[in-house]
């Protein structure tokens, strides 16, 4: 079991967060095997968050099993990247605040209208991963 051992990311980690670069998110699906999924990513100090909708194998994935890892390539440089391990949690994006905030981040202002469009049944969640430890070319 991965446990918080006070990690605290690098600024070079912090800058590729904060760009618009993509990441693979990898789960572990109920028997065992990974599941990975190419998500656009956020930060919150030392937390990255990531958007999705609710009832998407990801999340039911993380809500049975929490150890993530989270594979961050820079778009300059792929070869420049940062993986990150931990644990994820499962919260509601209320008002789909993250939704809109990753939309406007990679896709420019006003890209965020469609995630506020979305009928209520279609609830959007915020996955925010803590970091245990940090590996890659990037630390």
């Amino acid at each position: 079991m991965i446990t918080r051992t006070d990690i605290r990311l690098s600024e070079p980690v912090r800058a590729l967060l904060d760009d618009v670069n993509h990441a693979v998110l990898a789960t572990i699906q109920p028997d065992g095997s990974p599941q990975t999924s190419v998500v656009w990513v956020g930060r919150d100090g030392d937390d990255v968050l990531i958007s999705s909708q609710d009832g998407r194998r990801k999340v039911g994935n993380i809500r049975a099993d929490a150890r993530v890892s989270l594979t961050l390539l820079d778009r300059r440089d792929p070869d420049r990247y940062a993986e990150i391990r931990g644990t994820a949690t499962v919260t509601e994006d209320e008002g789909r605040a993250l939704a809109v905030a990753l939309a406007e981040k990679y896709e420019g202002e006003g890209a965020g209208r469609e995630y506020l469009e979305l009928p209520p049944e279609k609830v959007r969640v915020v996955l925010r991963i803590t970091p245990a430890k940090v590996l890659g070319s990037v630390r």
